[in-house]
C-alpha cells in the first residue's frame, strides 16, 4: 500500500515565497477575463496557472507539463483568449478559418473543454465551436455551418482530419494551436493531418499533458522547430500524488468480481462516486452484466460504443445521476472527475503512464476528498509494475520511462547544432512552487 502524504494537492498549495500578488490580474489577464472568472466563480489561480499564463502570454512555442487535475485547461485557455481579444477580427470566411484550435483525444474531453471555453468566451464576446468524430461528415459540416465565424475551434484529431481533407475548414489564420493530452497523439493519426503544412509558421504551438513518454521530441520535431520551445514542468510531474491513498490487492482473476462487489457495497452512495477501470471493452460489458444482476445502477463507457450511445454518458456521471462508471482508459485522461472518491483498477493498467492517469481521477482541483485508488494485482507483469510504483513512492521519485522535457532526436540535433546560436538554445523553467 502507498500511504498518503500531504493532505493538500500540490496544485493547490500556495506559493512558497511570501508576499506578492498571485491574482489572475497580476498574471497579465485583462479586466474582462478576470471578471468572467469571478462569475464562474474562480478567484485564485492554481500553481500551473501562476506559471504558465505569463509565459504563454509572452508568446513562443511551449510545453506545459503538470500532474493530472492541476488546472491545465484554464492555464492555456486564458492566455489564448487574451490574445484573441487583443487581435482584430478578420471577417467571415468559408470554409471557416478559426483563429485558434484545441485538439483533444476524445469526444468526451472535447465536449468538456468546449463547455469551459464557451462559458468564458460568452462573457468576453468570443465564440467557440466544437466538432467531434463518429457521426459522419454531414454532422461535421452542420457543426461548422452552425457558427462558421468561431474564434476557437475545439476538435478531436479524427474530425479535424476529415474536415481538412474535405476542405471544410482552413488553418492559415491560426494564432494558437493547443495539443492537449499530447502523448495520445504519438501515432500516425495526428501526423496524417498534415497540419504543419497548413498553419501559419507564426502560430504559437502549446503542448499540454500530464505524462510525456520517451519519443515525444521525435514526434514534435516533425511539426515544429524544437529549438524554440519553452518547457514549463512541475516538480510533481510523473510523481504519485502524495495526498491520494493507493492500495494493491493480490487476487486471483476468478475472485475479482466478488471483491469489486464488496468494495461497491462498502463505498455506498454517501461516500462519493466510483470509477472502475478495465483494459478492454468486452470486460466493461461483462462487468456491467454482473452489476445488473446485483441491481447496482451504473453507467458504461468504452470506445467501441456507437457515437449516439456514447453521447452524454460521462456528462450524466458528472451530474451525479449515477455514482458508478465502468470504463476503459477512454475516461482516464483530462475529464473532470472531481466528484470521484474511489478508483478501482479492476484490470491493472498495462503501462505506468496509464496508471498515473487513472490515479489522477481522484484528489483533483475541486475534489472534496483526497480519494483512494484500489488496484487488483493478478498477473506476474502486474507485480513488476507494482514494484516500480512502490519504489518510486518510497524514494519520492518520478515513475520510470517518462520524459520531463522535449528533447530533439539525436540525428536531427547533430545536423542542426552548428546552426543554433545562444538565442535558439532550449529553455527550461521548472515550476518551483509546485
Amino acid at each position: 500500500m502507498v500511504a498518503p502524504g500531504e493532505l493538500q494537492a500540490p496544485a493547490l498549495q500556495p506559493p512558497r515565497a511570501a508576499g506578492g500578488d498571485s491574482s489572475f490580474r497580476a498574471l497579465g489577464l485583462g479586466p474582462a477575463l478576470v471578471s468572467a472568472l469571478q462569475s464562474l466563480p474562480i478567484t485564485q489561480p492554481t500553481a500551473v496557472q501562476r506559471r504558465a499564463i505569463p509565459a504563454l502570454l509572452r508568446g513562443g512555442n511551449a510545453l506545459c507539463a503538470a500532474e493530472t487535475g492541476s488546472g491545465k485547461t484554464l492555464a492555456y485557455l486564458l492566455p489564448l483568449f487574451q490574445k484573441l481579444l487583443s487581435r482584430p477580427l478578420l471577417g467571415p470566411a468559408w470554409p471557416p478559418c478559426p483563429r485558434s484550435l484545441v485538439l483533444l483525444p476524445s469526444r468526451e474531453l472535447a465536449e468538456q473543454v468546449r463547455s469551459v471555453a464557451s462559458s468564458l468566451g460568452h462573457s468576453v464576446g468570443l465564440r467557440v465551436q466544437e466538432i467531434g468524430g463518429g457521426r459522419g461528415m454531414a454532422s461535421v459540416k452542420n457543426q461548422l455551418r452552425s457558427d462558421p465565424d468561431a474564434d476557437l475551434l475545439v476538435s478531436t484529431p479524427g474530425a479535424l482530419c476529415k474536415a481538412l481533407r474535405k476542405r471544410m475548414v482552413r488553418l492559415e489564420r491560426l494564432c494558437c494551436l493547443v495539443l492537449d493530452e499530447a502523448d495520445t497523439l504519438l501515432d500516425p493519426t495526428f501526423l496524417d493531418l498534415e497540419v504543419a503544412d497548413q498553419w501559419n509558421t507564426k502560430t504559437q504551438l502549446v503542448v499540454v499533458g500530464a505524462t510525456f513518454p520517451e519519443g515525444l521530441g521525435q514526434f514534435l520535431s516533425k511539426v515544429t522547430n524544437l529549438g524554440h520551445f519553452t518547457t514549463l514542468t512541475s516538480q510533481s510531474l510523473h510523481h504519485l500524488l502524495p495526498h491520494v491513498q493507493q492500495k494493491f490487492i493480490r487476487i486471483k482473476g476468478s475472485d475479482k468480481a466478488s471483491e469489486l462487489l464488496q468494495l461497491i457495497k462498502d463505498q455506498g452512495r454517501s461516500n462519493g462516486a466510483l470509477l472502475i477501470f478495465c483494459n478492454n471493452a468486452s470486460t466493461v460489458n461483462w462487468l456491467g452484466y454482473i452489476l445488473d444482476d446485483h441491481k447496482i445502477k451504473h453507467l458504461r463507457l468504452q470506445g467501441q460504443m456507437p457515437a449516439a450511445m456514447r453521447a452524454g454518458i460521462f456528462n450524466t456521471f458528472q451530474k451525479g445521476q449515477r455514482d458508478v462508471l465502468i470504463c476503459t482508459d477512454l475516461a482516464s485522461r483530462g475529464l473532470d472527475t472531481s466528484r470521484v472518491a474511489l478508483v478501482v483498477n479492476y484490470d491493472f493498467p498495462s503501462t505506468l503512464q496509464d496508471y498515473l492517469h487513472r490515479v489522477g481521477r481522484v484528489g483533483r482541483v475541486g475534489s472534496k476528498v483526497p480519494g483512494t485508488v484500489v488496484s487488483f494485482v493478478t498477473h506476474r507483469w502486474d507485480v513488476d509494475l507494482v514494484r516500480k510504483i512502490e519504489t518510486a513512492a518510497r524514494r519520492r521519485t518520478s515513475l520510470p520511462g517518462m520524459e520531463s522535457a522535449v528533447k530533439e532526436p539525436a540525428i536531427s540535433k547533430g545536423k542542426e547544432q552548428h546552426k543554433m546560436g545562444k538565442k535558439d538554445t532550449f529553455q527550461a523553467c521548472v515550476l518551483q512552487n509546485f
